[in-house]
């Protein structure tokens, strides 16, 4: 085929999305965001971050560039509540980003992976599962579905101080991905990966930002951000010096591009003749070339499907489901099965296990309905008296009755019971954590 100019087509479906997405509730919103650094005797020393005002908005893909040291890092650090503005405010999800609420709703990949080496891949999302109270069997299945979808599987028991940086940065990612996050913060996601990787990332975003999540997307590699980006925000010196999608900052007003089918020459002189008539002419006629990227992709895909080996990351699979379905997230991620009160943890202490009946074949029974705070504790202490009993009738108990040991329960039940009824009457002890 033949060009006719050296600029590219237009590609109008990331604009689309933004527009699309511009009216709906900004996921982050700063408004006069400022951060100054002060030395040991609270001296301005650095405005990492001055006076910004940035949105982004559900369901796009936002990204933030900029050189070394024009506060990228700083403003994402502040939006995760792990630095406190000097001035300005800035919201995510239209609350403060300190609030232990919406920590939940977000993934969060930063610039270095700070990971325990000495855990496997394996230990180290089934550790971040637990820290947002996922239940052993959803870990199980999510954690299968991420060592798949990042291509780790086949050396998921090596230590992760094993890894490779390219390496780290996929379990990074998985790590980031646990909780099935509204909102995806990458910082540098892709250094460290090979092209393979860096493809699969960018695949990764294009399917989050089809079903709604936003993602702010930090990154050096400007090729990749103008690939997946809806909207750009350059900063230098700690101010945003230009912002809009990649069509309005890209696009050169001044030329136009035409592809065909290759053109002889003769065709090729017909064109310029038409064009000599209103005053312009060809300004260059080239061949288009493939990207690299994507000559390279093509060398392995081929080389996997001879069946060549590799020591390496492997190929990574299908997106994992609970990232695509609907499902949202689940009770046990919200905390709604946690006991409300002590005669329910006392009922589920009493009960027998789920888990060893359905390992026994029976059918889970239905679950017995709250017992106050009394019959919770007639119930342990007639089980006391039962056990107590026949330990006598066997012989086993040297002349221990049974009464001094139901008196005892009883007591440390009551003692039990009252300070959780102190707590709950505590108006302290209500207010927000």
């Amino acid at each position: 085929m033949t060009q006719l100019s050296q600029d590219a087509t237009i590609d109008p479906a990331a604009a689309n999305r933004a527009s699309a997405s511009g009216s709906d509730q900004a996921v982050i919103k700063c408004v006069g965001l400022t951060k100054i650094f002060r030395d040991f005797w609270l001296r301005n020393r650095v405005r990492a971050v001055d006076g910004i005002n940035l949105e982004v908005r559900r369901g796009e893909v936002f990204g933030l560039l900029g050189p070394n040291g024009s506060g990228k890092s700083t403003t994402i650090k502040l939006a995760l509540g792990l630095l406190h503005a000097t001035a300005g405010r800035v919201f995510v999800f239209g609350r403060r980003p300190e609030e232990v609420a919406i920590k939940k709703r977000i993934g969060y990949l930063p610039e270095e992976s700070y990971l325990y080496r000495f855990l496997n891949a394996r230990e180290t999302l089934d550790y971040y599962g637990r820290l947002f109270f996922q239940h052993r069997a959803q870990r199980q299945k999510r954690i299968d579905m991420l060592l798949e979808m990042v291509g780790l599987t086949a050396v998921q028991r090596r230590p992760v101080g094993e890894y490779s940086k390219g390496m780290q940065r996929r379990i990074g990612l998985a790590q980031a991905l646990i909780n099935d996050p509204d909102l995806l913060i990458l910082d540098e996601p892709t250094t460290g990966l090979d092209p393979i990787g860096t493809r699969q990332i960018k695949d990764l975003i294009f399917e989050l930002a089809q079903r709604g999540k936003t993602v702010l997307l930090c990154s050096h590699l400007l090729g990749d951000v103008e690939d997946v980006c809806d909207r750009v925000a350059i900063m230098f010196g700690g101010k945003v010096r230009k912002e809009g999608t990649v069509d309005e900052l890209l696009v050169q007003s001044d030329s136009t591009t035409i592809q065909t089918a290759t053109l002889d020459v003769a065709t090729i002189q017909q064109i310029e003749q038409v064009l000599e008539r209103d005053g312009r002419h060809i300004e260059k006629v080239e061949q288009p070339r493939q990207r690299l990227e994507q000559l390279f992709l093509d060398i392995v895909q081929d080389a996997l499907a001879e069946g060549a080996a590799t020591s390496g990351a492997r190929d990574s699979g299908q997106m994992a489901q609970f990232l695509v379905s609907d499902e949202g997230q689940s009770a046990e991620l919200r905390g709604a099965h946690l006991p409300a009160s002590g005669a329910e943890l006392v009922n589920q202490l009493i009960s027998p296990s789920r888990e060893s009946t359905d390992r026994a074949g029976e059918s889970a029974p239905e679950q017995p309905p709250v017992a106050t705070d009394q019959e919770a504790i007639d119930r342990l202490t007639d089980s006391d008296d039962r056990r107590a009993g026949a330990s006598t009738s066997a012989g086993t108990v040297r002349g221990a009755p049974a009464t001094p040991q139901k008196k005892h329960d009883q007591a440390l039940l009551d003692e039990l019971l009252e300070e959780s009824s102190a707590e709950d009457d505590d108006p302290a002890s209500s207010g927000p954590g």
